[in-house]
């Protein structure tokens, strides 16, 4: 008699856990998928452009995002946090929180009204604190699932029991604010971790300024600037407005790096040039430097990409690592001093904005049973999505830096090796 297949939870809901659940559910397997945001879409849904084709980031995201939240075989839980894994392979046990979020799901239509008339302002984690979002909010226009979520940390009513806005003028009738956490345990055959990565704290390296100077930004910052979605609707300004007539592109900062990560965090250098490219769309007139000490073109068509960028464009490359930037309090420009290596000649160049490529670090949550360093080890090279845990794989950046393509192949490879254990397989 067949047997259905055990279920298997996927963890982080960006590009690689999205792929991972698809994968699965077309082989009819059951898939928790768990994202401690309130939508699914990662990093990626960040983006404005994918290199080196230029796509549209959202054009191949999206619709991935539909799919999952309409596929029978994926159930959906976002604003979710793992407290605890034990068990073993093929018999997994998971202990789940569900977080309120203060809005019934199943009544909002995703008008966002509430959050049209909700007077509390924060800054948006989605722009990279560039923008402001508001105490009741949806992501990003594009979210799934399409629902409002109150945070009740900045909400006017949990702190100080005043406002109900929100409630006030919802159409659906849809805020509940006597919502409660939720815990929930799940048995499952196998899990995927695609928890993603953060930036390293580029305030390591004090000497480029970031924190201090209003004009150095991260690439994932800069990255908003440049997206139609973001805080400035796709203009590249500063924050004093002013459009910048010159903007240098820093690699390997927290990456390459004896104090802080040793490592090459992998897509910097490509993201740089492609950042260089839209820039020179947005603004023909402006000057584009790349400082890098090795480029590192290291996937289909992308040395290709960093010659056209050069003659289309005229990107222009430096190899150093700059010393240092000083900012001129007048005018808020940076100078930024570096060594150019091909020369051994010591300079100093004026530029209105500076981007930081700042390296990868993994999300690695404190329940998951990892040893503590930089990515967790798999347990074999020539199976390289499996953990040192059995019935554990790794898919996507949590495992290694690495692009979006290699992101969603090591998804689908994690997929197969976790589907053999739900359909009863050995590890």
């Amino acid at each position: 008699m067949f047997e259905l297949p055990k279920p298997v939870l996927v963890l982080g809901g960006g590009i690689a856990g999205i792929q991972a659940s698809l994968d699965l559910a077309d082989q009819g397997i059951k898939v928790y998928l768990v994202e401690r945001s309130p939508s699914i879409g990662g990093r990626m849904a960040q983006l404005d452009k994918t290199f080196p084709t230029l796509d549209c980031s959202s054009c191949i995201l999206t619709p991935k995002m539909v799919s999952v939240a309409r596929n029978e075989n994926i159930e959906l839980m976002t604003y979710s946090e793992v407290l605890e894994i034990r068990g073993k392979a093929g018999e997994f046990k998971v202990r789940i929180l569900k977080k309120p979020r203060y809005v019934d799901t199943e009544k909002c239509t995703g008008c966002m009204i509430c959050m049209e008339k909700c007077p509390s302002k924060v800054p948006s984690e989605f722009n990279e604190g560039l923008g402001e979002r508001k105490a009741i909010y949806i992501p990003f226009p594009q979210a799934v699932p399409l629902k409002a979520t109150i945070d009740k940390e900045h909400c006017l009513y949990f702190r100080e029991g005043i406002c109900r806005v929100c409630e006030k003028f919802c159409p659906a009738g849809a805020i509940d604010f006597e919502q409660k956490p939720e815990e929930v345990e799940l048995e499952v055959a196998s899990i995927i971790v695609a928890t993603g990565f953060f930036l390293d704290d580029p305030r390591k390296r004090e000497e480029y300024g970031y924190g201090k100077y209003e004009n150095v930004y991260t690439s994932l910052e800069f990255e908003r600037l440049l997206s139609s979605t973001g805080p400035t609707k796709g203009e590249i300004r500063r924050r004093d407005g002013k459009e910048p007539k010159k903007i240098a592109f820093i690699q390997c900062v927290c990456s390459r790096d004896l104090k802080s990560n040793k490592y090459c965090s992998s897509i910097c250098c490509m993201a740089s040039v492609k950042q260089a490219i839209l820039a020179k769309e947005h603004l023909p007139d402006v000057e584009c430097t790349i400082f890098y000490m090795d480029l590192r073109a290291f996937g289909k068509g992308y040395q290709e990409f960093l010659e056209r960028a050069e003659r289309e464009f005229g990107i222009k490359y430096i190899r150093s690592k700059p010393a240092k930037i000083e900012e001129d309090p007048k005018t808020k420009n940076l100078i930024v001093t570096y060594e150019d290596t091909t020369s051994t000649k010591f300079e100093k160049e004026e530029f209105d904005m500076v981007v930081l490529a700042v390296g990868m670090k993994p999300n690695l949550l404190k329940w998951l049973p990892f040893e503590e360093q930089e990515f967790p080890e798999i347990g074999d090279y020539s199976d390289p999505v499996s953990s040192k845990i059995d019935g554990i794989f790794l898919a996507g950046t949590v495992s290694g830096p690495k692009d979006i393509p290699d992101s969603v192949s090591q998804a689908s490879a994690a997929a197969m090796r976790a589907s053999v254990i739900a359909y009863g397989g050995g590890v």
